[in-house]
Protein backbone atom coordinates (compact mmCIF):
# COMPACT_ATOMS: atom_id res chain seq x y z
CA UNK A 1 0.00 0.00 0.00
CA UNK A 2 0.88 3.29 -0.36
CA UNK A 3 1.77 6.19 2.40
CA UNK A 4 -1.08 7.90 3.31
CA UNK A 5 -2.75 11.36 4.16
CA UNK A 6 -5.21 11.86 6.26
CA UNK A 7 -6.85 14.83 6.85
CA UNK A 8 -9.91 14.80 9.19
CA UNK A 9 -11.21 18.63 9.99
CA UNK A 10 -12.05 18.48 14.09
CA UNK A 11 -14.06 21.74 14.86
CA UNK A 12 -11.57 24.45 14.31
CA UNK A 13 -8.68 22.12 14.05
CA UNK A 14 -7.05 20.33 11.12
CA UNK A 15 -4.71 16.77 11.74
CA UNK A 16 -2.74 15.46 9.25
CA UNK A 17 -1.14 11.92 9.33
CA UNK A 18 2.23 11.83 6.55
CA UNK A 19 3.59 8.45 7.93
CA UNK A 20 3.65 4.73 6.24
CA UNK A 21 1.97 1.87 7.02
CA UNK A 22 4.25 -0.89 8.37
CA UNK A 23 3.84 -4.28 6.60
CA UNK A 24 0.15 -4.19 6.01
CA UNK A 25 -0.59 -6.03 3.17
CA UNK A 26 0.66 -8.94 1.46
CA UNK A 27 0.93 -10.26 -1.92
CA UNK A 28 -0.82 -12.91 -3.90
CA UNK A 29 0.89 -15.10 -6.05
CA UNK A 30 -0.31 -13.69 -8.61
CA UNK A 31 1.56 -10.35 -7.38
CA UNK A 32 -1.60 -8.69 -6.21
CA UNK A 33 -2.27 -7.71 -3.09
CA UNK A 34 -4.12 -8.99 -0.25
CA UNK A 35 -6.40 -7.42 2.22
CA UNK A 36 -6.74 -10.56 4.30
CA UNK A 37 -7.95 -10.33 7.67
CA UNK A 38 -8.10 -6.38 7.25
CA UNK A 39 -11.67 -5.38 8.99
CA UNK A 40 -13.80 -2.14 8.25
CA UNK A 41 -14.87 -0.14 11.39
CA UNK A 42 -17.60 2.22 12.11
CA UNK A 43 -16.73 4.27 14.55
CA UNK A 44 -18.73 7.10 16.56
CA UNK A 45 -17.00 9.38 18.55
CA UNK A 46 -20.15 11.53 20.55
CA UNK A 47 -18.20 14.50 21.57
CA UNK A 48 -15.35 16.69 20.55
CA UNK A 49 -12.45 15.14 22.77
CA UNK A 50 -13.76 11.75 21.72
CA UNK A 51 -13.03 12.52 18.04
CA UNK A 52 -9.79 14.28 18.83
CA UNK A 53 -9.05 10.77 20.83
CA UNK A 54 -10.13 8.93 17.84
CA UNK A 55 -7.57 10.88 15.41
CA UNK A 56 -4.99 10.39 17.75
CA UNK A 57 -5.51 6.75 17.07
CA UNK A 58 -5.74 6.97 13.86
CA UNK A 59 -2.15 9.06 13.42
CA UNK A 60 -1.06 6.24 15.60
CA UNK A 61 -1.35 3.42 13.58
CA UNK A 62 -1.55 5.37 10.44
CA UNK A 63 -4.97 3.63 9.24
CA UNK A 64 -6.69 4.60 6.12
CA UNK A 65 -10.32 6.57 6.29
CA UNK A 66 -13.13 5.18 4.21
CA UNK A 67 -15.40 7.98 5.54
CA UNK A 68 -14.86 10.95 7.25
CA UNK A 69 -16.86 13.59 8.23
CA UNK A 70 -16.68 16.65 10.22
CA UNK A 71 -19.88 16.05 12.18
CA UNK A 72 -19.55 14.94 16.01
CA UNK A 73 -22.02 12.20 16.44
CA UNK A 74 -21.77 10.78 12.88
CA UNK A 75 -19.55 7.85 12.27
CA UNK A 76 -16.30 7.18 10.42
CA UNK A 77 -15.13 4.74 8.66
CA UNK A 78 -11.63 3.02 9.01
CA UNK A 79 -9.85 0.06 7.54
CA UNK A 80 -7.89 -1.78 10.43
CA UNK A 81 -4.92 -4.00 9.57
CA UNK A 82 -5.04 -7.45 11.39
CA UNK A 83 -1.78 -6.88 13.76
CA UNK A 84 -3.22 -4.07 15.54
CA UNK A 85 -7.19 -4.73 16.16
CA UNK A 86 -6.58 -6.02 19.33
CA UNK A 87 -4.65 -3.02 20.54
CA UNK A 88 -7.25 -0.28 18.74
CA UNK A 89 -10.10 -2.41 19.89
CA UNK A 90 -8.62 -2.03 23.61
CA UNK A 91 -7.90 1.38 23.12
CA UNK A 92 -11.40 2.85 22.18
CA UNK A 93 -12.72 1.29 25.19
CA UNK A 94 -10.70 2.70 26.81
CA UNK A 95 -11.31 6.27 25.65
CA UNK A 96 -14.97 4.93 25.39
CA UNK A 97 -15.62 5.35 22.00
CA UNK A 98 -18.20 2.83 20.26
CA UNK A 99 -17.51 0.74 17.27
CA UNK A 100 -19.15 -1.59 15.16
CA UNK A 101 -16.89 -4.35 12.27
CA UNK A 102 -18.51 -3.65 9.44
CA UNK A 103 -16.23 -5.68 7.22
CA UNK A 104 -15.22 -9.02 9.19
CA UNK A 105 -12.66 -9.94 6.34
CA UNK A 106 -12.02 -7.33 3.59
CA UNK A 107 -10.43 -10.04 1.23
CA UNK A 108 -13.23 -11.98 1.47
CA UNK A 109 -15.50 -8.93 0.77
CA UNK A 110 -13.46 -8.19 -2.06
CA UNK A 111 -13.73 -11.84 -3.45
CA UNK A 112 -17.29 -11.68 -3.37
CA UNK A 113 -17.75 -7.90 -4.54
CA UNK A 114 -18.22 -8.78 -8.67
CA UNK A 115 -19.24 -12.26 -9.80
CA UNK A 116 -17.45 -13.54 -12.67
CA UNK A 117 -19.87 -13.22 -16.02
CA UNK A 118 -20.06 -15.76 -18.75
CA UNK A 119 -18.62 -14.42 -21.38
CA UNK A 120 -19.87 -17.07 -24.07
CA UNK A 121 -23.24 -16.63 -22.88
CA UNK A 122 -22.89 -12.96 -23.08
CA UNK A 123 -21.24 -12.67 -26.62
CA UNK A 124 -24.35 -14.97 -28.10
CA UNK A 125 -26.72 -12.27 -27.03
CA UNK A 126 -25.59 -9.38 -27.50
CA UNK A 127 -22.81 -7.06 -29.96
CA UNK A 128 -21.29 -6.38 -26.42
CA UNK A 129 -20.28 -7.04 -22.84
CA UNK A 130 -21.93 -4.70 -20.87
CA UNK A 131 -24.48 -5.17 -17.90
CA UNK A 132 -25.17 -3.02 -15.11
CA UNK A 133 -25.22 -6.40 -12.65
CA UNK A 134 -21.47 -6.86 -12.75
CA UNK A 135 -18.64 -4.20 -12.78
CA UNK A 136 -16.64 -4.37 -15.66
CA UNK A 137 -13.01 -4.55 -17.32
CA UNK A 138 -12.22 -0.97 -19.33
CA UNK A 139 -12.30 -2.85 -22.60
CA UNK A 140 -15.63 -3.97 -21.97
CA UNK A 141 -16.69 -0.06 -20.95
CA UNK A 142 -14.71 1.26 -24.00
CA UNK A 143 -16.68 -1.69 -26.26
CA UNK A 144 -20.05 -0.73 -25.46
CA UNK A 145 -19.25 2.76 -26.22
CA UNK A 146 -17.83 2.13 -29.49
CA UNK A 147 -21.23 0.18 -30.34
CA UNK A 148 -23.53 2.92 -29.32
CA UNK A 149 -21.36 5.30 -32.00
CA UNK A 150 -21.95 2.42 -34.57
CA UNK A 151 -25.72 1.81 -33.70
CA UNK A 152 -26.90 5.68 -32.96
CA UNK A 153 -24.52 7.13 -35.60
CA UNK A 154 -27.11 10.31 -35.08
CA UNK A 155 -27.09 10.62 -31.48
CA UNK A 156 -23.70 9.15 -30.38
CA UNK A 157 -20.68 10.89 -31.09
CA UNK A 158 -17.35 8.68 -29.54
CA UNK A 159 -14.75 11.58 -28.97
CA UNK A 160 -11.12 10.17 -28.09
CA UNK A 161 -9.92 13.56 -25.92
CA UNK A 162 -6.61 11.98 -24.93
CA UNK A 163 -4.49 9.68 -23.69
CA UNK A 164 -3.65 8.31 -20.28
CA UNK A 165 0.24 8.24 -19.40
CA UNK A 166 0.42 4.30 -20.05
CA UNK A 167 -1.45 5.09 -23.62
CA UNK A 168 -4.77 4.36 -22.95
CA UNK A 169 -7.28 6.62 -24.58
CA UNK A 170 -9.46 9.12 -22.82
CA UNK A 171 -13.04 8.81 -24.29
CA UNK A 172 -15.90 11.07 -23.57
CA UNK A 173 -19.34 10.31 -25.20
CA UNK A 174 -21.68 13.05 -26.92
CA UNK A 175 -25.30 12.81 -26.79
CA UNK A 176 -27.59 15.02 -28.91
CA UNK A 177 -30.59 14.95 -30.85
CA UNK A 178 -30.10 18.99 -31.85
CA UNK A 179 -28.38 20.83 -34.60
CA UNK A 180 -27.96 23.86 -32.60
CA UNK A 181 -25.13 25.45 -31.85
CA UNK A 182 -26.66 27.13 -28.89
CA UNK A 183 -27.67 24.23 -27.61
CA UNK A 184 -26.36 24.01 -23.47
CA UNK A 185 -25.25 20.79 -22.27
CA UNK A 186 -24.92 18.51 -19.13
CA UNK A 187 -21.76 16.97 -18.20
CA UNK A 188 -20.92 14.13 -16.46
CA UNK A 189 -17.59 12.04 -15.44
CA UNK A 190 -16.91 8.76 -13.15
CA UNK A 191 -13.59 7.43 -12.50
CA UNK A 192 -11.13 9.79 -11.12
CA UNK A 193 -10.41 7.60 -8.25
CA UNK A 194 -9.90 4.36 -9.33
CA UNK A 195 -11.17 2.46 -6.64
CA UNK A 196 -14.52 4.02 -6.49
CA UNK A 197 -15.97 1.33 -9.09
CA UNK A 198 -19.66 2.47 -8.95
CA UNK A 199 -18.99 6.00 -10.45
CA UNK A 200 -18.08 4.31 -13.82
CA UNK A 201 -20.41 1.87 -13.43
CA UNK A 202 -23.51 4.51 -13.37
CA UNK A 203 -21.62 6.93 -15.50
CA UNK A 204 -22.42 4.34 -17.84
CA UNK A 205 -26.15 3.02 -17.12
CA UNK A 206 -27.24 7.29 -17.33
CA UNK A 207 -25.38 6.85 -20.76
CA UNK A 208 -27.49 3.67 -21.76
CA UNK A 209 -30.48 5.34 -20.43
CA UNK A 210 -30.47 8.39 -22.43
CA UNK A 211 -29.22 6.47 -25.57
CA UNK A 212 -31.64 3.24 -25.46
CA UNK A 213 -34.14 4.02 -23.67
CA UNK A 214 -37.32 5.98 -25.68
CA UNK A 215 -38.99 6.80 -22.39
CA UNK A 216 -36.18 8.82 -21.71
CA UNK A 217 -36.10 10.60 -25.14
CA UNK A 218 -37.34 14.33 -23.31
CA UNK A 219 -33.95 14.11 -21.23
CA UNK A 220 -32.24 15.00 -25.14
CA UNK A 221 -34.88 18.05 -25.94
CA UNK A 222 -32.94 20.99 -26.34
CA UNK A 223 -29.96 19.49 -24.18
CA UNK A 224 -26.81 18.09 -25.09
CA UNK A 225 -24.87 15.79 -22.79
CA UNK A 226 -21.31 15.05 -22.34
CA UNK A 227 -20.05 11.69 -20.49
CA UNK A 228 -16.59 10.35 -19.71
CA UNK A 229 -17.33 7.46 -17.77
CA UNK A 230 -13.44 6.12 -16.71
CA UNK A 231 -11.39 9.35 -16.26
CA UNK A 232 -8.49 7.54 -14.73
CA UNK A 233 -8.06 4.06 -16.95
CA UNK A 234 -5.00 3.24 -16.19
CA UNK A 235 -5.86 3.30 -12.04
CA UNK A 236 -9.39 1.17 -13.08
CA UNK A 237 -7.65 -1.27 -14.39
CA UNK A 238 -4.67 -1.47 -12.05
CA UNK A 239 -7.78 -2.16 -9.49
CA UNK A 240 -8.75 -4.86 -11.54
CA UNK A 241 -5.47 -6.81 -12.05
CA UNK A 242 -3.55 -5.66 -8.73
CA UNK A 243 -4.55 -4.09 -5.78
CA UNK A 244 -8.47 -3.62 -5.59
CA UNK A 245 -7.84 -0.34 -3.77
CA UNK A 246 -5.37 1.85 -5.19
CA UNK A 247 -6.68 5.25 -5.98
CA UNK A 248 -4.36 7.21 -7.86
CA UNK A 249 -2.85 7.30 -11.37
CA UNK A 250 0.11 5.30 -12.71
CA UNK A 251 2.29 7.70 -13.75
CA UNK A 252 5.62 7.75 -12.03
CA UNK A 253 6.35 10.33 -9.13
CA UNK A 254 10.15 10.20 -8.96
CA UNK A 255 9.98 8.28 -5.39
CA UNK A 256 12.36 5.10 -4.58
CA UNK A 257 9.30 3.09 -3.70
CA UNK A 258 7.24 1.44 -6.52
CA UNK A 259 4.80 1.94 -4.12
CA UNK A 260 4.40 5.30 -4.61
CA UNK A 261 3.50 5.94 -7.81
CA UNK A 262 0.64 7.89 -9.36
CA UNK A 263 -1.26 11.35 -8.65
CA UNK A 264 -4.69 11.99 -7.43
CA UNK A 265 -6.05 13.38 -10.07
CA UNK A 266 -8.45 15.18 -8.18
CA UNK A 267 -6.13 17.73 -6.40
CA UNK A 268 -4.20 18.26 -9.96
CA UNK A 269 -6.33 21.18 -11.35
CA UNK A 270 -4.78 24.60 -11.44
CA UNK A 271 -7.58 26.72 -9.59
CA UNK A 272 -6.40 26.47 -6.09
CA UNK A 273 -3.84 24.25 -6.75
CA UNK A 274 -1.68 23.07 -4.01
CA UNK A 275 -3.48 24.08 -0.77
CA UNK A 276 -4.97 22.44 2.11
CA UNK A 277 -6.26 19.27 1.83
CA UNK A 278 -3.54 18.19 -0.92
CA UNK A 279 -0.33 16.92 -0.54
CA UNK A 280 3.78 17.07 -1.91
CA UNK A 281 4.43 13.74 -0.49
CA UNK A 282 4.61 11.60 -3.68
CA UNK A 283 3.25 8.58 -1.25
CA UNK A 284 0.13 10.80 -0.45
CA UNK A 285 -3.30 9.26 -1.14
CA UNK A 286 -4.21 12.73 -2.05
CA UNK A 287 -0.67 14.02 -4.05
CA UNK A 288 -1.10 16.82 -5.59
CA UNK A 289 1.49 16.27 -8.75
CA UNK A 290 4.82 18.62 -9.60
CA UNK A 291 2.81 21.37 -11.10
CA UNK A 292 -1.02 21.52 -11.57
CA UNK A 293 -2.61 19.63 -14.99
CA UNK A 294 0.98 17.72 -14.87
CA UNK A 295 -1.02 14.92 -15.49
CA UNK A 296 -1.91 13.81 -19.62
CA UNK A 297 -5.82 13.28 -17.85
CA UNK A 298 -6.55 16.59 -16.19
CA UNK A 299 -4.89 17.92 -18.94
CA UNK A 300 -6.75 16.65 -21.85
CA UNK A 301 -10.04 16.48 -19.62
CA UNK A 302 -9.35 20.13 -18.84
CA UNK A 303 -8.45 21.30 -22.37
CA UNK A 304 -11.90 19.65 -23.83
CA UNK A 305 -14.34 21.39 -20.89
CA UNK A 306 -12.73 24.44 -21.82
CA UNK A 307 -13.36 23.96 -25.52
CA UNK A 308 -17.47 23.70 -24.50
CA UNK A 309 -17.45 25.64 -21.32
CA UNK A 310 -20.05 28.33 -22.99
CA UNK A 311 -22.03 25.35 -24.16
CA UNK A 312 -21.90 23.17 -20.56
CA UNK A 313 -24.22 24.69 -18.33
CA UNK A 314 -24.17 21.65 -15.16
CA UNK A 315 -21.40 19.76 -14.29
CA UNK A 316 -21.38 16.79 -12.51
CA UNK A 317 -18.64 14.61 -11.39
CA UNK A 318 -18.98 10.93 -9.76
CA UNK A 319 -17.13 9.74 -6.64
CA UNK A 320 -17.93 7.37 -3.75
CA UNK A 321 -18.90 6.93 -0.95
CA UNK A 322 -21.02 9.06 1.42
CA UNK A 323 -24.79 9.87 0.05
CA UNK A 324 -23.58 14.04 -0.54
CA UNK A 325 -24.34 16.29 -3.18
CA UNK A 326 -21.49 18.65 -2.70
CA UNK A 327 -21.50 22.56 -3.69
CA UNK A 328 -18.32 24.90 -4.28
CA UNK A 329 -15.81 25.88 -3.03
CA UNK A 330 -13.87 22.83 -1.45
CA UNK A 331 -10.32 24.89 -0.56
CA UNK A 332 -11.94 26.82 2.25
CA UNK A 333 -13.65 26.79 4.63
CA UNK A 334 -16.54 29.40 5.12
CA UNK A 335 -16.29 30.59 1.37
CA UNK A 336 -18.96 30.27 -1.79
CA UNK A 337 -19.66 31.15 -5.43
CA UNK A 338 -21.83 34.37 -5.89
CA UNK A 339 -24.14 32.04 -6.69
CA UNK A 340 -24.21 29.52 -4.40
CA UNK A 341 -28.04 29.65 -3.46
CA UNK A 342 -29.15 28.93 -6.85
CA UNK A 343 -26.78 25.92 -7.10
CA UNK A 344 -28.02 24.79 -3.63
CA UNK A 345 -32.13 24.98 -4.50
CA UNK A 346 -31.17 23.15 -7.44
CA UNK A 347 -29.23 20.63 -5.62
CA UNK A 348 -32.18 20.38 -2.76
CA UNK A 349 -34.94 19.54 -5.71
CA UNK A 350 -32.61 17.10 -7.00
CA UNK A 351 -31.80 15.24 -4.15
CA UNK A 352 -35.59 15.35 -3.60
CA UNK A 353 -36.54 12.41 -6.62
CA UNK A 354 -34.54 9.69 -4.83
CA UNK A 355 -36.58 7.48 -3.39
CA UNK A 356 -33.99 4.35 -1.82
CA UNK A 357 -31.31 6.30 -1.08
CA UNK A 358 -30.85 9.93 1.22
CA UNK A 359 -28.44 12.70 0.42
CA UNK A 360 -27.10 15.52 2.15
CA UNK A 361 -26.46 19.09 0.45
CA UNK A 362 -24.59 21.27 0.48
CA UNK A 363 -20.97 23.19 0.76
CA UNK A 364 -17.68 20.78 0.37
CA UNK A 365 -15.69 21.43 2.90
CA UNK A 366 -18.85 21.67 5.50
CA UNK A 367 -20.12 18.18 4.47
CA UNK A 368 -16.79 15.92 3.82
CA UNK A 369 -12.96 18.36 3.93
CA UNK A 370 -10.94 20.74 2.47
CA UNK A 371 -9.68 19.85 -1.16
CA UNK A 372 -7.69 22.07 -3.28
CA UNK A 373 -6.67 21.34 -6.45
CA UNK A 374 -10.18 19.52 -7.06
CA UNK A 375 -11.89 19.38 -10.69
CA UNK A 376 -15.53 20.59 -9.23
CA UNK A 377 -13.94 24.07 -7.60
CA UNK A 378 -11.68 24.01 -11.06
CA UNK A 379 -15.34 23.65 -13.20
CA UNK A 380 -16.72 26.64 -11.17
CA UNK A 381 -13.71 28.68 -11.70
CA UNK A 382 -14.29 28.58 -15.91
CA UNK A 383 -17.57 29.94 -15.54
CA UNK A 384 -19.22 26.52 -15.73
CA UNK A 385 -23.26 27.24 -13.91
CA UNK A 386 -24.18 24.72 -11.74
CA UNK A 387 -21.27 22.30 -10.38
CA UNK A 388 -21.32 19.16 -8.42
CA UNK A 389 -19.56 17.18 -6.80
CA UNK A 390 -21.36 13.72 -5.58
CA UNK A 391 -20.47 11.02 -3.11
CA UNK A 392 -22.17 8.14 -4.01
CA UNK A 393 -23.94 5.34 -1.91
CA UNK A 394 -22.84 3.07 0.27
CA UNK A 395 -20.07 3.78 3.13
CA UNK A 396 -16.65 2.19 1.61
CA UNK A 397 -14.84 0.95 -1.82
CA UNK A 398 -16.17 -2.46 -2.01
CA UNK A 399 -20.03 -1.75 -2.67
CA UNK A 400 -21.27 -5.34 -4.20
CA UNK A 401 -22.74 -5.62 -7.50
CA UNK A 402 -26.27 -6.32 -6.57
CA UNK A 403 -26.01 -2.60 -5.85
CA UNK A 404 -25.20 -1.11 -9.33
CA UNK A 405 -28.87 -1.26 -10.57
CA UNK A 406 -30.55 0.18 -7.32
CA UNK A 407 -27.97 3.51 -6.94
CA UNK A 408 -28.00 3.85 -10.51
CA UNK A 409 -31.78 3.55 -10.64
CA UNK A 410 -32.32 6.10 -7.61
CA UNK A 411 -29.51 8.44 -8.97
CA UNK A 412 -30.83 8.94 -12.45
CA UNK A 413 -34.01 9.98 -11.24
CA UNK A 414 -32.01 13.40 -10.98
CA UNK A 415 -31.46 13.64 -14.37
CA UNK A 416 -35.36 15.08 -15.13
CA UNK A 417 -34.47 18.17 -12.63
CA UNK A 418 -31.00 19.04 -14.13
CA UNK A 419 -32.57 18.96 -17.70
CA UNK A 420 -35.42 20.65 -17.10
CA UNK A 421 -32.75 23.65 -15.72
CA UNK A 422 -30.16 23.32 -18.03
CA UNK A 423 -32.53 23.52 -21.33
CA UNK A 424 -34.05 26.63 -19.94
CA UNK A 425 -30.10 28.25 -20.51
CA UNK A 426 -28.79 29.05 -23.88
CA UNK A 427 -25.55 28.44 -24.53
CA UNK A 428 -23.36 31.31 -24.86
Amino acid sequence: MSTLVFVLTVSFMTIACYAAPRGQCKANRDNSVSYSGFQVWTITPHSKTKQINLMKIIQHYNLEIWKETNEIHEPVNVMVPPRYQKEIRLKLEEVKIPYDVEISDLQKAISTENPKTNDSAVNSKTAHQMDWTSYHRLDDIYGYLSYLADRYPCRVQLLNVGSSYEGRPLYVVHITNSTSPDTPAIWIDGGFHAREWISPALATYIIQQLVEEPRNAELLVNVNWYIMPVVNPDGYEYTHLKNRLWRKTRSPTGSASAKCQGVDLNRNFDFKWGGPGSSSNPCSQVYKGPSAFSEPETLAYSNFITSKSNEIKLYLTLHSSGQLIMLPWGYERNTFPSDYDEMLTLAKNAACKFRKFTYKVGNKVDLLYRASGNSADWAKSIGIKYVYSVELPINGFILPASNILPVSQDFFRAMDVFAAEVSTLNAS
